[in-house]
Parts: structure tokens; sequence; C-alpha cells
């Protein structure tokens, strides 16, 4: 998670990597390789290394695309979860209509044209 810091040459805050594991509930799984963790932890450690560099704005590109509905649901909840405690906005991209419903404000894109711009949902 650690990474984008490194590729930058920061160093990390070790309090904010620990706040960030055990929000994403990865706090067993520090050492671990991505090949050890399953799909859902792997989709939860590229949300924590979005989230490392304390962006204001997160975008995200069908964040459950491989995904079964369980960790679907644990990674939108993630996003919302995180978004509201950093105070971030995520953006996400998909194609699933259901996960599209449970965001804030939609806006439908049909053959590359904005064809919607969607309504507030407080």
């Amino acid at each position: 998670m650690i990474f984008p810091l490194l590729l930058d040459r920061q160093r990390p805050n070790g309090r904010y990597l620990d706040e960030l594991l055990s929000v994403l509930g990865l706090e067993q799984r520090r050492g671990h390789l991505p090949s050890q963790l399953s799909g859902g932890q792997q989709q939860r450690v590229a949300i924590g290394r979005a989230l490392m560099t304390r962006p204001s704005l997160v975008l995200a590109d069908e964040p459950t695309g491989n995904l079964d509905s369980q960790n679907s649901s644990e990674v939108l909840a993630l996003l919302k979860e995180t978004a509201r405690k950093y105070e971030q906005t995520v953006i996400m991209i998909t194609h699933n209509p259901a996960i599209a419903h449970t965001a804030d404000r939609v806006f439908q894109v049909s053959d590359g044209v904005l064809t919607d711009l969607g309504g507030c949902r407080a």
C-alpha cells in the first residue's frame, strides 16, 4: 500500500498506514504477498494504495468487476466509509446498474456522450 509514496520518495506515515489497514480489515495481512490474498483483500489493498496519498478525489474503474457479491458489497461499503471518513469524492465507473444505484449521484454515458446528469441523492 505504500508503493505510491515510495515512488514519490516520500516517507510513509506509520500511524496512517495502521489506521488504513484497520479500516480496510487488513491488519492480519500486512506482510502477505498478493498471491496470498483473496480477490476481495486484493481490492481492499488497491483501495488502500489509492488512499495512502490522501487524495481529495478517488477514481475507481470497475472496483467490483471481478468480485463475488459478498466482496462487491464489502468493497462498496469501504469506498463509502473511507470517502466520508477522509472527506473524499469517489468517482466510480461501472456497467452494473445495481452498483450505480448505491451512488449519491449517477451520470449516464452512452457511446461516449454524457446523456444524463442524474440527480443528487442525499
